[in-house]
């Protein structure tokens, strides 16, 4: 599979991304620059962390306007898979590629630190090669991560089994305590209808190097990698 992973003025997890997926991994992988509107033929776009354009206005308000949205959102249309992480998220939230929005945190602090997952669905491939019953734990660094959708919104995500992880504890109760920002349903990533779209705050990139003392995250990226 191709990759192609977008790098955003303020992106700063791009070359974690690129790392992971070409060294870890073993996939080809396209550099593109936010300018670019060519996609160079990739099957899988990568939206990686960071604070585009300096997080200005609204995190990802700007960088939805940047020339390769319009070919990642074609890309999406035409039931291409695009995978936003935690500012990647917010991008496809502001795009209208993912539904909701993501708000300040909870705390109005930053948080960096790991936290615990547990997959809410298999109906996606991001998740199908995951064990439900399993907690995977995965860093987070973000200060605006609480996901927040209106009523109608929220029950069409519920309905449509578009919730891809929930925030729980080491153990898997998803609760206040193990909610580290506040987001509705301890939502910590979603995808769209079509679930070819893919958003989350959480790092798995962080968390799929053995050097690293953790490879939870690896797990992400093998079932992309087989059921894509």
């Amino acid at each position: 599979m191709k990759f192609g992973v977008v790098t955003f003025p303020g992106s700063n997890c791009d070359e974690d991304m690129v790392y992971v997926l070409e060294r870890i991994m073993g996939q080809q992988v396209e550099r593109l620059w936010h300018k670019d509107t060519d996609l160079k033929g990739v099957d899988f776009v990568v939206l990686p962390g960071g604070f585009s354009y300096g997080d200005y206005l609204r995190s990802g308000a700007i960088a939805k306007l940047s020339p390769i949205m319009s070919e990642v959102m074609n890309h999406a249309a035409k039931g291409g898979y695009v995978m936003g992480i935690c500012n990647g998220f917010q991008i496809l939230t502001e795009s209208g590629l993912l539904e909701g929005a993501l708000l300040h945190n909870n705390n109005q602090k930053f948080i960096c630190k790991n936290v615990y997952l547990k997959p809410a669905t298999s109906n996606s491939a991001i998740t199908k090669g995951l064990d439900l019953e399993s907690v995977y734990k995965i860093p987070i660094a973000h200060g605006e991560g609480r996901f927040y959708a209106p009523e109608e919104s929220m029950k069409s995500i519920l309905d449509n089994d578009q919730v891809l992880f929930h925030y729980v504890s080491e153990t898997g109760e998803a609760n206040e305590e193990s909610n580290p920002n506040g987001s509705m349903h301890n939502i910590a990533g979603i995808c769209n209808k079509g679930r070819n779209v893919f958003g989350m705050m959480p790092h798995p990139e962080r968390a799929a190097d053995a050097l690293l003392a953790n490879e939870d995250g690896k797990r992400f990226f093998e079932s992309i990698l087989k059921y894509c």
